[in-house]
């Protein structure tokens, strides 16, 4: 926190808590929409801000990683350190705790009163407290504590106002917990502090009943971490989840397609003929198009993953897998980031700070981007639906669903082996731990999850939407436009007398439109790619597509877009229709078969397509020789296996 911001009118309070104590839930209560996600100065690791207001003053909010105390094991608990060590006098640090494991959670509230912070305890979960037939006296606990004690229930909401009462009446105070009886020792100084932690809590906590949510998350456990029934289960989520992305997106999206095909027949209908109205419509809007159909299904991506999280199930995974990961190099941590990777590899390489074991970390850095992300999504719908169609097998069954879920078990496979190769290759002295605290088992947080939903598909829309805008109009300019004077002399070609007794006139200009995006600068850019790709079955334009998506993946379908619609005066087709319809330039016969459309999924299956992930895996591993070395096996690994499964289907 800068001393700028501790000298303006505005307060600042920073949230803190450790994992699962619904911290996130508290800042979303807070912020509501009103927040941003951005990294700290100098890291990588996730960095939430938000603001609200208590009456006129304006509360600035930062919710940081969770964390268990003030001395890290992991990078995500040295950036919580060093920002609550910056902090100055001014800062409120909110410290969030489980209200039914205090005594655990008390621990980081100690730490950082004892270097002089202003503190309020914020105890979550009273509900479940209550429940279990306990109370906590909550006025004895804050005279012992010296601070003040909010209880809340962040699910719901309620408590929030008393909460904001308390930031706006807080006074500041001297406060010590045990003073300077530190001890070069952290355990010795551990122990000490939890002495008088139990002291404290046993006088403040009357306990009346049994816990019975962890008594029933007891139950929940024996089945759902069974050594059998826990991966059938897990097996059976993802079949299900990869059905719900297909069959529930379905009606959504062809309302969007429809939309943007009206969209572009009236901005056409509307604007004077010429080079403006091209532009929009056959750069702009096909390459808009061309990603915003696919919202729906990475909504309902972002709400399992979302949901999965939020009742706790996620934890779950990470103990089932640990059993398996470290047979390949990885711990159960390292799930949570490979997981995570269905939605961005962005976000899940930045988690793997979590992990402590230095070559575990960089291990699942390195084969996290082979997991399917939500990028590959609109690149797998529109391949897929090429070869596939929608039909359903006894009512619930889609063949695109399980194509789908084919994939992103091929990609998981690819990166469990390839963590296994590393692990032979990397060596280390280090010794791997693995300890994970499981949550009970709650409902999920509907609002909540709408919050996120509205986020990540927030982020995919504006981030991939500037790219695709660009990437739309450069595409646009080259494949508009030929050097000297190719345009004329292939319209003079097609004028003759020949030619017109040959053709209609509805064939002469589809022939005109091919010739000419054959002859412009994309053209001849894509002509020179192509001897390196034809192996693959890859044409010239789909060359240009795979160039196009380095810089996102889901750039593919918006090139394409753009690609197929300039030259085409009609705009009644969707890009579904134009690709089926594309001809091999050499043989004359369909160019979208099975063997070339399978190839082409294999190829993004494995290749690095995402410069924004090669910059924070340079980022993270401090090395430009990391990023380099997942560029090259990914791609090797990539056109290999395109090759080989064209080759089979041919």
């Amino acid at each position: 926190m800068s001393k700028s911001q501790s000298q303006n009118s505005e307060k600042n309070i920073i949230l803190i808590g450790n994992p699962n104590t619904g911290k996130s839930t508290l800042f979303n209560s807070l912020t509501g929409l009103n927040q941003k996600i951005g990294n700290f100065p100098g890291v990588t690791v996730d960095k939430r801000t938000g603001s609200f207001k208590i009456k006129q003053t304006k509360v600035s909010v930062i919710d940081l990683p969770g964390t268990y105390s003030l001395n890290p094991n992991s990078e995500d608990e040295k950036v919580s350190k060093d920002c609550i060590e910056e902090a100055t006098e001014n800062d409120i640090i909110i410290v969030v705790a489980d209200a039914t494991n205090l005594k655990r959670n008390l621990l980081l509230y100690t730490q950082i009163v004892d270097r002089g912070k202003q503190v309020i305890l914020v105890l979550n979960m009273m509900d479940l407290l209550q429940k279990n037939k306990q109370e906590i006296d909550l006025n004895k606990l804050s005279k012992l504590l010296n601070c003040p004690v909010v209880p809340i229930n962040a699910r719901i909401g309620k408590g929030i106002d008393e909460l904001k009462y308390a930031i706006g009446s807080f006074q500041k105070k001297e406060n010590s917990f045990i003073g300077d009886n530190y001890s070069s020792n952290v355990v010795d100084e551990t122990m000490l502090r939890f002495n008088k932690i139990n002291q404290i809590v046993n006088q403040c906590l009357t306990k009346n009943g049994e816990d019975k949510s962890y008594l029933l998350t007891k139950k929940i456990d024996n089945i759902l971490t069974h050594k059998v029934y826990g991966y059938l289960i897990f097996t059976s989520l993802l079949f299900f989840i990869f059905q719900a992305i297909f069959s529930w997106s379905s009606y959504p999206m062809d309302l969007i397609e429809n939309g943007f095909l009206w969209l572009s027949d009236f901005v056409s209908n509307s604007l004077p003929a010429g080079m403006i109205n091209d532009l929009i419509v056959n750069g702009i809007i096909a390459g808009l198009g061309g990603i915003v159909i696919f919202v729906p299904q990475i909504a309902i991506l972002f709400a399992f993953i979302t949901i999965l999280e939020d009742t706790g199930y996620m934890s779950r995974v990470s103990f089932l897998m640990d059993r398996i990961l470290r047979i390949f190099g990885l711990n159960g941590k390292s799930i949570i980031p490979l997981l995570s990777s269905t939605a961005c590899a962005i976000p899940a390489i930045m988690s793997a700070r979590t992990i402590s074991n230095y070559k575990e970390r960089l291990i699942t850095i390195m084969v996290a981007p082979l997991i399917s992300c939500s990028a590959r999504i609109p690149v797998y719908t529109i391949l897929i639906a090429l070869i596939v169609p929608e039909d359903s097998y006894f009512g619930i069954f889609n063949m695109q669903g399980l194509l789908v879920m084919g994939l992103y078990l091929l990609g998981f496979i690819a990166a469990i082996l390839s963590a296994w190769v590393m692990k032979l290759i990397i060596k280390s002295k280090e010794h791997s731990t693995f300890t994970l605290e499981m949550p009970i088992y709650r409902a999920p947080r509907w609002k909540n999850v709408g919050f996120e939903i509205f986020s990540k598909v927030k982020i995919f829309l504006f981030d991939a939407g500037k790219i695709i805008i660009a990437i739309s109009i450069i595409l646009w300019v080259l494949s508009s436009y030929a050097p000297g004077n190719k345009f004329e002399e292939i319209t003079d070609k097609y004028a003759t007398e020949s030619i017109l007794q040959q053709h209609s006139e509805g064939e002469i200009s589809t022939l005109i439109a091919s010739e000419k995006l054959e002859a412009s600068y994309a053209g001849i850019i894509g002509k020179i790619i192509e001897p390196a790709i034809r192996p693959l079955g890859f044409d010239w334009k789909i060359g240009i597509s795979l160039v196009t998506s380095f810089a996102a993946r889901e750039v593919f379908v918006g090139t394409m877009a753009t690609l197929y619609s300039v030259g085409d005066e009609d705009n009644t087709k969707s890009i579904r229709e134009k690709m089926m319809m594309a001809k091999n330039s050499q043989t004359g016969e369909k160019l979208y078969t099975t063997a070339t459309t399978l190839s082409l999924l294999i190829f993004y299956v494995f290749a690095m397509q995402c410069m924004a992930t090669l910059a924070v895996v340079y980022r993270e591993t401090n090395s430009i020789k990391w990023p380099i070395i997942q560029v090259v096996y990914m791609g090797a690994l990539a056109y290999l296996s395109s090759l080989l499964v064209f080759n089979i289907f041919s």
